[in-house]
């Protein structure tokens, strides 16, 4: 089966690496010469924003995916119509990419999200109290597009361009779910895992699974779930990232369309990974057994500060010392400040031995630049 992907980031790369314990040619399409999986597929260089270049690329593929939502839509919408499988649907896509179609979305189908503002330039009139969120409509990723505005000094920075403007939840913890559902209909889901952000980069620091939550607000993520997968009509793979509130109130932040670093630990972590799911969503096989394996969880490796150039880890040694814990590298040869190029994760017996196993992990290796 001839599988095309749009984008050749990590994603894409440890897509590529589970399903090699199958039979299939994956094909990526990316701008970047030396991207992450250059080296690892049928690879042609070329931009996924330019509807001619999607449709060229897609037409004689099986099913055509995404593991990046920044892509041309129209080139997606023509070639479903050319009788190509696109997963998940370009409509879903084109929701997901824009934050104003999003929050309308979520809106429309009674998914609860925080209350908000939609705005097409900072000369309009502003009716959100401070503090609120505003989030860029297009182009957003890994924490770019989306700044806090506390007060009036912080007012005056406010992006003009079309936006969301969003309240800012009181967040007691951020967690994410991934669900996925094949074309026969079947859904199932990961458990939800809890995520711990860098307040600096504003990136996702490390994350744990299982998350701990009560049954409450488990069924209130469940709800949320059920809505989503019935509005968005589509097969794929989804990550749905939450806010739970110090009320113990559920509120979905976003949603990506695609695998999602808050997944990563799924590797050693639950019986099969977020990866070998989404093949089997793309494939239409029977989805794959999601339960945890005890505890888990995974740190990001991120470019250091001041460290630009040729990729070097520093503490790796150390860190391959230690037992149940599992590196994966993303095969970026430049690093550059706030770059994921990695990400390691630990299986443990409890949450506490988890968590100090992260912190010491952190503390032990650093993405620095070759002198």
């Amino acid at each position: 089966m001839k599988i095309g992907i749009l984008g050749g980031g990590q994603l894409g790369r440890m897509l590529i690496q589970d399903a090699l314990n199958y039979d299939d040619e994956f094909y990526i399409l990316d701008p970047n010469a030396d991207c992450s999986c250059a080296n690892i597929s049928f690879f042609t260089q070329g931009n996924f924003n330019d509807k001619q270049t999607v449709i060229d690329f897609g037409k004689d593929k099986d099913v055509v995916s995404i593991e990046i939502e920044h892509v041309n839509v129209e080139g997606l919408e023509a070639l479903e119509k050319q009788g190509v499988k696109v997963i998940p649907t370009s409509n879903i896509i084109k929701i997901i990419q824009q934050k104003i179609l999003q929050k309308q979305f979520y809106e429309e189908h009674q998914i609860p999200s925080p209350p908000f503002q939609i705005i097409l330039s900072k000369e309009e009139e502003i009716i959100m109290d401070f503090p609120f969120v505003q989030k860029l409509n297009t182009g957003g990723y890994d924490g770019k597009g989306v700044q806090i505005i506390r007060d009036e000094n912080d007012f005056n920075n406010l992006w003009d361009e079309p936006s969301v403007l969003e309240n800012l939840v009181d967040i007691d913890k951020e967690l994410s779910l991934i669900i996925a559902k094949n074309e026969s209909g079947e859904i199932k889901s990961f458990p939800v895992t809890e995520m711990v952000a860098d307040p600096k980069l504003n990136l996702l620091d490390f994350n744990i699974c299982p998350a701990q939550i009560s049954k409450e607000v488990q069924i209130q993520i469940d709800a949320i779930a059920e809505k989503f997968m019935n509005a968005a009509n589509s097969e794929g793979l989804f990550a749905i990232e939450l806010f739970l509130d110090k009320d113990g109130k559920v509120w979905v932040n976003e949603t990506a369309p695609r695998l999602h670093n808050s997944g990563h630990q799924s590797q050693e972590g639950n019986v099969n990974s977020q990866f070998e799911q989404f093949y089997r969503v793309l494939k239409n096989l029977p989805l794959a057994n999601t339960e945890s394996c005890g505890f888990s969880g995974m740190l990001n490796l991120v470019g250091e500060e001041n460290f630009s150039g040729k990729v070097k880890y520093e503490g790796l040694t150390d860190v391959l010392q230690l037992s149940n814990t599992y590196v994966h590298l993303y095969g970026k040869t430049q690093t550059k400040p706030g770059r994921k190029m990695g990400h390691i994760n630990v299986v443990a017996n409890s949450r506490e031995d988890l968590l100090e196993q992260l912190i010491s992990i952190k503390s032990l290796v650093k993405v620095v630049a070759a002198p």
